[in-house]
């Protein structure tokens, strides 16, 4: 809904001077949320809006919306609307100085030193009204929830085409915050502890995940974030989040994605038959090298022995590639081991090693092509822990 009309005689007036790396900073976290190609061209605008002693900057897409309130010297009160892409490129090459800005309805002015920059005014009362933060749901900590979201987001899809597969899943259960994410050939999930607003508190929301790790990176000056989840059990739900970045307070609002997240939690309670412990960094040191002459859409192999496992590549007669590793190899059935070699994507691999913050890590495997539990250890002989889960569909191996 476009906000009411300013009065003509008026006019709209904005002087303003904010410190450079604070200017560029907020400009470019909030002109992140515009859109490449607008279907309104109006949606192209980053509003600035001067009050008190403060400034704030909003940008939206009309699906996710970003604002920042920052700290500044204003002469005088009012709004502008002007380019944000152009806007952001300007504030990054501006010198190491004070930013003085001015603005009318025609345009925006910037000094900096010796440089100056005018930029044409937009028409802020056909800029669309930003939508209302919902109601806070909840607390967690910054940091906590940023390690989380990175832990998750590598196991969303990418595919806009299957939108559902694009999200993570959060699920509130009191004072558990659940974040679920699979794009059908690994999956993800981290349960943290976090401050409800109620302890009795039920709900979920698929938040798109893209817009989820960029919030939760950028929030990680302050001591929490606040989350903000709407009513609506549908796509016309909105989630927010408010927290403090580098230079200022963050908001964030996001439609939620439609669609019924796939039922995988059951997937992540395997039952190893057998399982291999190593060194992270080993391992992840070890995958990147033999992935080197991985050929592409095919697998890096996993042979394991009876103290080390071996890992294998090639492209073809080209190029191959061995390591072996130590490890600590259990079975947990009698008999023959029912799996001697394992077949990975190896981007799939690192993508789970990487989101490991434990010394080692920890593999259940159960049969040849069955699902593989990833987890993280403290300790060789320790127990795994239960709050970050990875699992990643084998590959087939050559015969």
């Amino acid at each position: 809904m476009p906000r009411s009309k300013p009065d003509p005689k008026k006019g709209i007036h904005v002087k303003i001077r904010l410190e450079r790396d604070v200017m560029a900073d907020a400009v470019a976290w909030v002109a992140r949320t515009l859109p490449n190609r607008p279907a309104v061209p109006i949606l192209a605008g980053l509003l600035v809006r001067a009050k008190g002693s403060e400034v704030t900057l909003s940008g939206s897409d009309n699906e996710t919306t970003g604002q920042i309130t920052l700290p500044a010297q204003v002469d005088e009160e009012g709004e502008a609307l002007v380019s944000g892409k152009l806007l952001a490129d300007i504030a990054r090459s501006l010198p190491a100085k004070p930013v003085e800005i001015s603005a009318d309805p025609a345009r925006m002015e910037l000094v900096c030193g010796s440089a100056r920059f005018t930029l044409q005014g937009l028409p802020v009362e056909e800029y669309p009204a930003l939508p209302e933060m919902p109601a806070a749901t909840g607390t967690v900590a910054a940091e906590v929830f940023a390690r989380a979201v990175a832990q998750v987001v590598v196991a969303a899809g990418r595919d806009e085409l299957l939108p559902v597969f694009t999200g993570v899943r959060v699920e509130i259960d009191g004072d558990t915050l659940s974040l679920l994410a699979t794009d059908r050939y690994r999956m993800a999930l981290k349960e943290i502890t976090w401050n409800p607003t109620t302890t009795d508190l039920e709900a979920t929301a698929l938040v798109p995940a893209k817009v989820l790790n960029e919030t939760a990176r950028s929030m990680t000056s302050g001591e929490e974030v606040t989350v903000n989840l709407s009513s609506g059990s549908t796509g016309d739900g909105l989630v927010g989040f408010e927290g403090t970045g580098s230079s200022g307070s963050r908001r964030m609002t996001t439609r939620l994605l439609d669609g019924e997240f796939p039922k995988v939690r059951h997937l992540m309670d395997i039952k190893a038959t057998r399982s291999v412990r190593v060194r992270t960094d080993e391992l992840m040191a070890a995958v990147r090298r033999v992935a080197l002459v991985a050929e592409r859409n095919t697998s890096l192999r996993m042979t394991i022995n009876e103290d080390d496992i071996a890992l294998s590549a090639a492209t073809g007669d080209q190029a191959q590639a061995s390591e072996a590793i130590q490890a600590a190899v259990t079975d947990h059935v009698d008999g023959d081991p029912t799996i001697t070699a394992a077949g990975f994507n190896p981007h799939y691999l690192s993508d789970a090693l990487g989101a490991l913050d434990t010394p080692y890590v920890d593999f259940s495997f159960t049969a040849p092509g069955k699902p593989c539990l990833v987890t993280g250890v403290n300790d060789l002989e320790g127990e795994s822990e239960g709050d970050y889960k990875h699992v990643i569909m084998l590959m087939r191996l050559p015969s």
